[in-house]
This record gives structure tokens, C-alpha cells and sequence, in this order.
């Protein structure tokens, strides 16, 4: 394994956990949103 695919295999290991992590917070003030009303 080269040290470039390591680096591609990172970084999107990063993304991955940021997407999920924008989608929990979402979820949760969508949440707080609707339980608020």
C-alpha cells in the first residue's frame, strides 16, 4: 500500500465521520424543532 492510498483512504474516512456527524446535529435540531412546538 503506497503512502498516497493511505492518505485517499483517510481522508475520506474523515469525510465519512463529518457527514455522519452534520447528520446527527441536524436530526437532532430538527428534532428539538418539532418537540418545541
Amino acid at each position: 500500500m503506497y503512502l498516497g492510498d493511505m492518505l485517499l483512504m483517510v481522508i475520506c474516512m474523515l469525510i465519512l465521520v463529518i457527514c455522519v456527524l452534520v447528520g446527527v446535529a441536524f436530526l437532532t435540531l430538527l428534532e428539538r424543532k418539532v418537540l418545541g412546538y
